[in-house]
């Protein structure tokens, strides 16, 4: 069995401990709450991280060596830990009252932005509402510049499964891009499309299509 395979399997076990481990902010109230709207955003912060090991684990890997070779200090020990919790607190804080969600899963941190914050249907035009949300993750992300910035763009069940594959590629790619334009090192991003396949929420509903056309962003900390 290799390596990224034991990962996935790790990582599929581990959604139950997520989902009884894992606290997450209400983006409306900014207070901490469990509930199955909350289990629904874990879940799909969980499917966000297997998917990133099914898409390149390695290559997340590698960027890590390749920013540290570039100069970017690597954490290690006890700082790590410390490291995200100043970040999370600073995100938390710049976010709230936006509609976005900020879940911890370990040492790594999963910004859920849904639709009525970020793409109309069948669009990866970005709404003028989401200047703003990606201006404060900017924000933060420059000051806090020892993580990699995966980028997963999701679409809700309309359209066919290619269609929908290509256009998440293409909103988690906007997404990406106007980061570099707030100044974040362009080697720290790395963008992928999930399209249809990690839903949220039903969607038989537009409430419910409307929360899986999302990006997340996952904050992955460099360590050596």
């Amino acid at each position: 069995m290799g390596r990224k395979t034991r990962k996935f399997i790790f990582a599929i076990a581990g959604i139950a401990a997520i989902l009884s481990g894992c606290e997450t902010l209400d983006p409306y109230t900014g207070e901490s709450q469990t509930s199955k709207a909350t289990k629904g955003a874990l879940i799909g912060a969980a499917a966000g991280a297997v998917a990133g090991l099914m898409s390149g684990d390695d290559a997340v890997e590698r960027r890590q060596r390749a920013l540290i070779g570039a100069g970017v200090g690597a954490l290690a020990g006890g700082a790590v830990g410390h490291y995200m919790d100043r970040q999370e607190a600073k995100l938390r804080a710049e976010l709230q009252g936006t509609g976005v969600s900020v879940t911890r899963t370990g040492d790594n941190i999963t910004l859920n932005m849904p639709g009525n914050v970020t793409f109309d249907t069948d669009s990866a035009a970005l709404r003028p509402q989401f200047f703003s949300v990606l201006n404060s993750v900017g924000k933060v992300l420059t000051e806090f510049d020892q993580t990699v910035v995966e980028v997963a763009g999701h679409t809700d069940s309309t359209g066919s499964d290619s269609h929908n594959m290509n256009l998440s590629q293409r909103r988690a790619n906007t997404v990406g891009e106007y980061l570099y334009t707030q100044g974040i090192m362009d080697q720290r991003i790395m963008t992928v499309g999930m399209g249809e396949h990690h839903p949220i929420a039903d969607n038989s509903t537009p409430e419910g299509r409307q929360l899986n056309r999302r990006v997340e962003i996952t904050l992955v900390p460099i360590t050596a």
